[in-house]
């Protein structure tokens, strides 16, 4: 007998949707078929989608260093209740991800508060830490962040948004020559190496010499001091990089329309780079600020109607690979004041699966498309693949199920997470996320969290 039987659901994946009857037996998809077979547990998905388990691999839980903002326990919580089966946790914590010690202490703090199932970036710090990334391949991390551009605080490896030069306490921004050491590090193990990408020096010039009260409000100004070129120049020095190390260069958070010709173009030519934008670039533009105000604020910054334009033809065209939320909260105090003094970054994990759902009602994706952006090619891309990231025989039973017909109304009350604040209060989506199954048992029914476990979710190594 089979623990679980889903029946008269419509199983999509990027290739095909079909009706078919999917068994589970100790976690694991035992059985495809049109047969009706016994099982101790039936979900009955009549009109409903059932997607391979949707994965979120940008997440910043702020755990620790940060747990009055979020943390682990809050996120992944959020995560299932969103539609999310697993995440990728990114290694900027207190301590950082660096090397095998922290990779260890940090993946027994996650797996004492995972609801569901994770893998978990290394951080890259050039000289500092090039000799570790090999033992932290041999570790399992899945991928590994470099902020290009980025000043670092020297005792925590957090990142410094303003600092004076010469600080002694800070680790100012690499320069493109330690920076290609971190590509030739990496190169060795196979996995990716994603970056931030934003030219430090342009962003500081421009800064300098800016005059808020030149522009029609305090979002243009933001825009003029990170314009898509400070993008633009990383993108192409990292391809570049990618190019004459063999590394695989993945770019995060993708936001201004150059970086999607770039990454085409890049792709034509064989080399090794993939790319990832989030539903805030999908979703927003420059006008919306008038509307939300700061809780928009992110870097790369939200741009203008013809980078989103580009952005969603990207994502049709499968130029654009994954989509992650770049979940990365800040409190409501933290998020009130001037644009130029408050963090960036906003609650977004419990949002990025209804938002993408959303696109499908929309047509502007396909939900075939859907299972390949937020499944499969994630999976495929981090070194998850079949375990996660599919509907194949033997491998986990994650699925996402999802009613297409469902309206809702996104409120930031109804966040998870500690820290609420979001931009996509008063969004309204059609199709929403009913039921989260993580290993076969199901973590979320109809807007419920279903399991009383402390930690119910596992590390997966990549």
């Amino acid at each position: 007998m089979f623990d679980l039987r889903i029946e008269n659901g419509t199983v999509v994946t990027p290739e095909k949707s079909e009706r078919t009857n999917i068994y589970v037996l100790d976690g694991k998809i035992a059985q495809l078929t049109d047969e009706v077979l016994e099982a101790k547990e039936v979900i009955d998905a009549s009109g409903k989608l059932i997607f391979p388990g949707f994965i979120d691999p940008h997440v910043h839980s702020r755990d620790g260093g940060a747990t009055h903002k979020e943390d682990f326990f809050h996120s992944t919580r959020a995560a299932a209740l969103g539609g999310l089966t697993s995440l990728i946790e990114m290694p900027n914590a207190v301590p950082a991800v660096t090397d095998a010690e922290r990779f260890k202490a940090q993946k027994a703090n996650l797996e004492s508060k995972a609801y569901i199932d994770f893998a978990m970036w290394a951080l890259c710090l050039g000289r500092l830490n090039n000799d570790d990334l090999q033992e932290l391949d041999e570790l399992g991390v899945a991928a590994y962040k470099f902020f290009w551009g980025y000043a670092i605080n020297k005792s925590n490896y957090n990142l410094v948004y303003n600092y004076e030069k010469g600080d002694p306490n800070v680790i100012p921004p690499l320069g493109d020559g330690e920076i290609y050491t971190i590509f030739e590090h990496v190169a060795k193990t196979g996995k990716p190496l994603a970056i931030h990408a934003e030219n430090a020096d342009v962003i500081s010039e421009l800064t300098s010499r800016l005059k808020v009260e030149d522009y029609e409000n305090e979002y243009e100004a933001l825009l003029a001091c990170r314009p898509s070129v400070c993008e633009e120049t990383v993108v192409k020095t990292g391809i570049s990089f990618a190019k004459a190390t063999g590394a695989h260069l993945h770019i995060l958070h993708m936001s201004a329309k150059e970086s999607v010709d770039l990454l085409k173009e890049a792709k034509e030519q064989g080399i090794n780079v993939t790319g990832e934008t989030c539903p805030h670039y999908l979703n927003l533009t420059n006008k919306d600020f008038l509307r939300v105000g700061t809780k928009i604020k992110g870097y790369p910054p939200v741009r203008y109607q013809a980078d989103q334009d580009r952005l969603w033809e990207g994502v049709e065209q499968g130029i654009i690979d994954s989509i992650g939320s770049d979940h990365a909260p800040h409190t409501a105090e933290e998020k009130t004041g001037s644009l130029f003094k408050i963090p960036s970054g906003m609650c977004c994990i419990q949002t990025i699966v209804p938002l993408m759902i959303n696109a499908v009602s929309q047509g502007k994706i396909t939900a075939n498309q859907l299972a390949a952006v937020l499944s499969e090619n994630t999976a495929k891309l981090y070194g998850l693949y079949p375990r996660k990231g599919s509907v194949l025989v033997g491998t986990d039973a994650d699925f996402t199920i999802v009613d297409m017909d469902l309206e809702k109304t996104i409120h930031m009350e109804d966040m998870y997470s500690i820290s609420k604040v979001t931009a996509f209060d008063g969004f309204q989506v059609k199709g929403f996320p009913v039921q989260t199954i993580v290993r076969g048992r199901t973590v979320m029914k109809d807007g419920k969290l279903t399991c009383e476990q402390e930690s119910n979710g596992e590390f997966i190594p990549a």
